[in-house]
Order: C-alpha cells, then structure tokens, then sequence
C-alpha cells in the first residue's frame, strides 16, 4: 500500500502514537515534517534512523505551511498552545487533520477493497480497568478460535501492530484496542463492531476542561450498528445516548434483568459470572422442537473464584469481556475456558506475596480515585492502604466510603499527602504520613494482622517521587521482599 504516497504529512507530538504515525507515513509514501514542543524528543533517535533528513521543528511560526495533512497526537490537549496555533493554520489552509486511528481507519478500508479484509475490531475504553479488560478480550477472542491481536494504548501503538502484522502477511481476525479518552478526542472514521466505556470517574481533568467533555470524549467510542456494552452500575454510562442502530448488552455487579445482560448472582454460597438468557428452543408434547420465546432464565457461567484475578471489580471486566466476545458471535463455551485462563496484568490489583497470613498487593496502576475505591470494594478485606503522590487535582471525597468500610490503617506518601489526610480524616481511620514507599511498606506490615491486606493503590500519578508507575511497584515489591526475607520467609 501507498495510502500517502507524495502527501506532505506535519505529525504533530513524537510520543509512542506520534512515532507509530510517522513510521507509518514514512511507509505510505508520505513527505514527512515533525513538531514537537521538545527539542529532543523521544523517538527522534529511532525517527531520523529510518529517516536521516526528516526536517522537526518546534515552532509554527517555522513551519512552511505546505501540508496535506495534520496528524496529531494524544498528548497534547487542544488547549495547547502549539496545538491551538497548529488547528489554526490548518483551518486557515483547509488541511484535514486526522489521528493515528483514522490513519488505522483508512488502511483497513484500503485492505478491504484490495485483499477482502474484513477483521471484527473491538473498542475498550473507561477511566479504569481498559488494560485487564482489553487483554481479556484478546485471550478470549484466541481461545475461541479467532487469531486476535491487541494494541491502541495498551502499547504497541494500533499503526505499530497493523504495519508488523502486515510485514509477516498475518493479518488477525479481531482487532482488540485500548483507546483513551485522549485517543477518541481526535478520532472521526474509525468504526467498532463492539465497544464499550467500563467506567468513568474524576481523571484526566489536566487535559480536558470538565467531566462532561471527558465523557463525551469516552462516548465517541460507539458506532451505529455496532455492539454497545454498557456498566449499568455507573450512572453517567447508563445514561448516554447511544447512535442509530446501536445493539445494547449491559453487564454490572447486580443480578441482569433483561435478556442477554450479563452480571452477578449468589447461589449456593458462591457469587457467579451469569447471564439472562431468553428466547430459547424448547421441546413441544410431541418432542419435536419448536422455536418459541421462552421466558428469560438466569443462566450461572462460572464462580468467581474460578477467576485468577481477585476483586469484585475484575469480576466486573470479566463481564465486560463476555459480553463483548459474545457480542461478536463466539460460543460462550470456549469463552468461559478463555476466562479462566487468564492470569492477571502487572500492578493492577496483582498478588505479590503472603507474609504471616497477610496478603501484599500491588496496585500501583491505580493512578486517579476511582481506581482505588474500585480496588477496596473489590478485595472488601480488612486493608492497610498505602496511598498518595500527585493527586493531579483530583477530588480525593469518593475514598472516604471505601476507606471507612475497609481500612483499619492508611499510609500516605507524596506531593498530596498532606491533602488526602485532611480528605480522609472524614472516614474516622487512623492515617500517617510517610517520607518514603519504603517506610510506609514497613509501617503498613507493623499495623497488618493475619487475614488483613497490604494494598498499595496510590490514587495518584507517580512522577513526584518516581520514573513511572512501574517504577513505583518494584519499589513496592522490593520493600515487601524485604520484609518477607527479615521475618525467615523469603519469596
């Protein structure tokens, strides 16, 4: 393909979207030119690798505005200053500006009219849980036969996977991607066969203006005519207003209540993934079948502790993910044999070791509020929680209910410490600061007894006191390690 074969391409932002988009434009054909606010940023050096000439810029005022095309990134919001000065230009000029995902749109398209691809393509998206949902969906999608692949931003970007799995010519059937909100802001022409917004709680309020073009961004993930899955637990998805078309399938914590919805029920001392399941065959007084609609019965898939991953609110995406699937057309069957196969993503939510009959977890993911209150409510243990960083301004009131229902201890850390104790002095739970993850792993092991948690789940982004997240959680686990390795029972 040559999808932009002699097209001047401006890619605006080099992130990891940014240079998937300019690998790809480089691919097409495209004559490429860089802007970025950075002087050096990130994937310059792989950039002028592929292309030793590619002209960047960091000014618009550099720029000779000759473009056929914008491409713009996730990271820059449209309130930036070079993103304002950008879309003005282009406006000026009439240049269509486009994402990395209708990029992606366009060369399944062209894939369609040249070698008769027709893949399904999935659409996760929500505050918290895209990652285990997205991956979920993956490993279903594969255990019912289907070749799935997932991307977006999950990592690798969606152009990143599509341009690999074209150079081994091994295109997959469905197409699994993890979309931000920063993501669909941007997206036009993109369509999902199924697609679904987990979640949406306070986050991301640095990027856009208010909670209701955050969810508005959220809620351009649903096409006319597609599979529309639906969290009936929370109110804002519950409540949108869906496209032309639109085939609807709820899932949620509470028992379903109209046919094909998924969620939870207790039988028998246990809590079950189930599904209400009407329109069936059923058997005349001659024996012969007959096709009628028979009334809705509630139809138990499997427990929730057959799940490898623990919490209420993984039993959640794991509704999410049969839906979606089952949505699709794959047999529940083999779903259910996907489902409990899978084992869980790093830091979210993630067992690490039992010290004494205390049980450690890592949930350094769980960077904005809604994450941790779904993380308390989904052990719904006696915890110690160690919370805190860079609360990114976001109203830290939603921990108060969790914490008072589940924590006998919090240990904060971080730029918003101070902040989240004066928070959380309302959930009548004693709360200390720390100075470092380390100290608040040795505090947090002092105050835990047999049958309590250690949950670290900081509600807060990680960069005031570490590289990333992932930075955050080996120090986590190293502290745990020690502690383990101290009292005689190393892991």
């Amino acid at each position: 393909m040559n999808l932009l074969l002699d097209q001047s391409v401006l890619q605006v932002g080099l992130g990891e979207s940014g240079l998937a988009c300019a690998r790809w434009a480089l691919a097409q054909g495209a004559r490429l030119t860089v802007i970025d606010t950075r002087e050096t940023p990130p994937g310059l050096q792989e950039l002028q690798s592929i292309q030793p000439d590619v002209r960047v810029f960091n000014s618009v005022g550099d720029l000779n505005w000759d473009f056929n095309r914008v491409v713009v990134s996730p990271g820059l919001p449209p309130s930036h200053p070079l993103m304002v000065a950008v879309l003005a230009q282009a406006a000026e000029h009439s240049t269509s500006v486009d994402s990395e995902l209708d990029l992606f749109a366009d060369a399944l398209q062209a894939l369609q009219q040249s070698r008769n691809y027709k893949p399904q393509v999935v659409g996760i998206t929500g505050t918290n849980g895209k990652t285990t949902t997205t991956r979920m969906v993956e490993c279903l999608a594969q255990f019912a036969g289907k070749k799935a692949v997932a991307a977006g931003n999950i990592s690798p970007a969606a152009l990143d996977a599509l341009r690999e799995q074209l150079e081994v010519d091994d295109l997959p059937d469905v197409w699994v991607l993890e979309l931000s909100s920063f993501q669909l802001h941007w997206t036009k022409r993109l369509k999902f066969d199924a697609s679904t917004v987990l979640n949406i709680t306070q986050d991301h309020l640095d990027w856009h203006p208010d909670m209701r073009e955050y969810a508005e961004d959220k809620f351009r993930i649903f096409s006319e005519n597609g599979v529309c899955v639906l969290n009936r637990d929370d109110e804002l998805v519950a409540k949108v207003n869906l496209p032309a078309g639109a085939e609807v399938i709820t899932f949620g914590t509470s028992a379903p209540v109209h046919a094909n919805d998924f969620g939870l029920i207790r039988e028998g001392g246990m809590l079950w993934l189930a599904q209400l399941v009407g329109g069936q065959e059923v058997l005349t007084s001659t024996r012969r079948k007959k096709q009628e609609e028979s009334e809705p019965s509630q139809k138990l898939l499997m427990p929730t502790e057959a799940l490898q991953v623990v919490g209420l609110h993984n039993a959640s995406n794991a509704l999410a993910a049969l839906a979606l699937c089952q949505g699709l057309g794959m047999p529940m069957a083999k779903l259910l044999h996907g489902l409990r196969s899978y084992q869980g993503e790093p830091h979210r939510v993630q067992h690490v070791v039992q010290i004494d009959g205390v049980d450690y977890f890592d949930d350094s993911k769980g960077t904005n509020v809604g994450a941790t209150v779904a993380a308390l409510n989904g052990l719904a243990k006696p915890t110690v929680l160690i919370a805190g960083g860079d609360g990114k301004g976001q109203d830290f009131s939603p921990l108060i209910q969790p914490v008072s229902n589940y924590c006998k201890h919090v240990v904060l850390i971080g730029k918003d410490a101070d902040n989240m104790m004066s928070v959380l002095a309302g959930a009548q739970v004693p709360c200390e600061k720390a100075s470092t993850l380390e100290q608040a792993v040795q505090v947090a092991a002092s105050k835990a007894r047999e049958g309590d948690c250690v949950l670290l789940s900081p509600a807060c982004a990680s960069l005031d006191m570490f590289r990333n997240y992932v930075h955050r959680a080996e120090v986590f686990v190293d502290a745990v390690r020690a502690i383990a390795a101290d009292r005689g029972q190393p892991c």
